[in-house]
Parts: structure tokens; sequence; C-alpha cells
């Protein structure tokens, strides 16, 4: 089992900065390649962006190319999502998720673990 735990979600007007983390304990982090999720209140859980397990290959969701930025440290078994020039509609509980046997995708069902969840509020 793999426990994600997500932090750094909170209140932000729209034009600023946050970066969400997610810790995963163990020895395996630097093995998975791992994504972010997010859901908004009545819509389906969307794709964000994905990294591979050594961080070099990176995917990301069209609306947020150029804004967000997926990133990770395996020393400190830390994923993050710095997200820049956010807007309202980034608004949503952002996961994260890891992939244990598979290469970094925008296929949530592909994912094996999951946290619990942080949320992002954007205001205008």
């Amino acid at each position: 089992q793999v426990q994600l735990v997500e932090s750094g979600g909170g209140l932000v007007q729209a034009g600023g900065s946050l970066r969400v983390s997610c810790v995963a304990p163990g020895r395996t982090f630097s093995t998975y390649a791992m994504g972010w999720f997010r859901q908004a209140p009545g819509k389906e859980r969307e794709f964000v962006a994905a990294i591979n397990w050594n961080g070099r290959i990176t995917d990301y969701t069209d609306s947020v190319k150029g804004r967000f930025t997926i990133s990770r440290d395996n020393d400190k078994n830390t994923l993050y999502l710095q997200m820049n020039s956010l807007k309202p509609e980034d608004t949503a509980v952002y996961y994260c998720a890891a992939t244990i046997a598979g290469p970094e995708s925008r296929v949530r069902y592909e994912y094996d673990y999951w946290g619990q969840g942080t949320q992002v509020t954007v205001s205008s």
C-alpha cells in the first residue's frame, strides 16, 4: 500500500501563485510515475499533469501549459505542482496519484494510489 499525502492548498486571488506538494513515504517513490488530477464541484476528475519516475518526462493538459510546473524530488519522496497565473477556473480539489507499473499517464484509471486531495480556491 502506498500512502500519498497532499498539502499546500489554500485561497489565492486570480493571477497569484500556489504550490501544492505530495509526500509518499517509503523507499519506492522514485520508481513510480506520478500525476496530478483535479476535481471541481459537479465535474469529473480531470488530468492536470504527469511526470515520469526520474522527472525527465512531463505532460500537461492544454489549459495549464505555461502556467503550471510539475516536478519531483526523489530524495525527499515529494511531488510538487507549482501553479502560477491562477484563474478562477483552476478552483478544485487537487489530487496526486501514483502508478506502480506504468509510465506517466493522462488516464485516471491507470493510477493505483491516490491522496486525499487538497483544496485550491482562486478568487476573482
